[in-house]
């Protein structure tokens, strides 16, 4: 029969360390604050500019850059046209899943992960508003209800144009660049656990069955 331990048997289990609230912090502003950007852009962006088709680009840099009202209904570049209420829930499972991921496994204990979630995260509120209907009128188009305003015009000629996009639409595009670079290069950052075993080892008592360095007289 084994005698209790007391340096081991009075620890708790073990258990993953909490998120520091630094990654908290950084992870709301850039998911509350891009999710606001978008959605005050794309608002002033149309009453500027009108609904689409009813003025022409406004150009930043003529033929390359410039402002142009659309909406687009479906996903990217259209593709899933009047499939709005499926990237609607496709959406709120997907920020469900971040949460989960970065602060109940633990993934936000990364900065890298954390700006990236939080760059999705904000482009998924943005575009989750309007795939619920929330920017539409009475009089507006019925396909416009699950629609999602685009404002950006980018183009290299009037033949390569690029379809029309808005902050949220960047938001994701960089978060999704970040998890890739992630996948190929992953950082080198210090871990915030404490090393346990060199602690163990500055703890455990000396055996005193072991030999010990005799003393000169």
């Amino acid at each position: 029969m084994t005698k209790p331990n007391p340096h081991t048997d009075s620890l708790p289990d073990a258990a993953p360390s909490r998120v520091p609230l630094s990654r908290v912090l950084v992870f709301a502003l850039l998911a509350v604050g891009g999710g606001l950007l978008d959605l005050w852009t794309k608002a002033a962006v149309f009453r500027w500019r009108g609904l689409p088709g009813e003025r022409d680009p406004w150009w930043l840099i003529e033929g390359y850059v410039g402002i142009e009202t659309a909406v687009n209904i479906g996903a990217v570049f259209g593709i899933g046209a009047g499939r709005g209420t499926f990237f609607a829930v496709f959406s709120i499972v997907a920020a469900i899943g971040i949460l989960v991921w970065l602060f109940y496994l633990g993934a936000a204990k990364q900065w890298w992960l954390t700006v990236a979630m939080g760059c999705v995260t904000g482009g998924i509120i943005g575009n989750l508003y309007d795939r619920l209907g929330m920017w539409w009128q009475p009089g507006y188009p019925e396909a416009w209800k699950s629609g999602v305003r685009d404002w950006i015009l980018w183009q290299a000629s009037n033949s390569l144009t690029w379809p029309n996009f808005n902050i949220a639409d960047s938001l994701l595009v960089c978060g999704a660049g970040m998890l890739l670079w992630h996948s190929f290069f992953p950082p080198q950052e210090p871990s915030d656990e404490p090393a346990a075993d060199s602690a163990e080892s500055t703890t455990e008592p000396a055996n005193p069955s072991s030999p010990q360095p005799l003393s000169p007289p």
